[in-house]
């Protein structure tokens, strides 16, 4: 089981960070990656707890330095990524790790972990039960919901590159399908 890899993506709304949550509540030996950010912590988000809080200019000499598994630059200036350290921290401990990650990130993962890694793309039945849900949870604005639903639509184009594709029609049933994923993955 040492240096395995499970790697979620998703487009907003499908469910993604309700299955991995529910994976690592199964699993003590699966381990949270936490990303490093280039962005200023919100709330009460507590470095190294939610993400890894880096300047721009320190994320930038990390990048020289190829301290990344990969990263991405979001918006200009604004930065998101996997340290290897991070990674190696994990699979000091012996634990597998897992990712919560953008659709990119996902497949730049699963290109740089290979065969150490099962990727799983969760999407939602269609795009119109994605806005569906984006509507009801209420925390978007009818623009950003529209930004979010067109952005999904795309992110669905890279379904394929992923080992496995779960589609989150009813939740109870796409978390035992994840179950059985990772149950799987983790016994080869």
């Amino acid at each position: 089981m040492s240096n395995k890899v499970l790697i979620f993506s998703a487009p907003s709304g499908s469910g993604k960070s309700t299955v991995v949550g529910h994976i690592l509540s199964l699993h003590p030996e699966i381990e949270f990656s936490v990303s490093a950010t280039s962005r200023a912590p919100r709330g009460s988000e507590e470095d190294g707890v939610a993400y890894y809080f880096l300047s721009e200019e320190e994320f930038r000499a990390r990048i020289e330095r190829d301290e990344f598994v990969e990263y991405e630059e979001v918006y200009a200036g604004s930065f998101y990524g996997t340290l290897k350290s991070e990674v190696q921290r994990i699979w000091d401990k012996g634990h597998v790790i897992v990712f919560d990650v953008d659709v990119k990130g996902g497949v730049n993962l699963k290109r740089y972990f290979g065969e150490k890694a099962l990727s799983v793309f969760i999407q939602a039945p269609s795009v119109e039960e994605l806005r569906r849900r984006l509507v009801a949870r209420g925390t978007d604005t009818p623009e950003a919901i529209d930004r979010r639903v067109a952005k999904a639509a795309e992110e669905m184009d890279f379904a394929p590159l992923f080992d496995r594709i779960l589609v989150n029609d009813d939740l109870e049933t796409a978390l035992r399908e994840a179950e059985s994923m990772v149950d799987g993955f983790l016994s080869e």
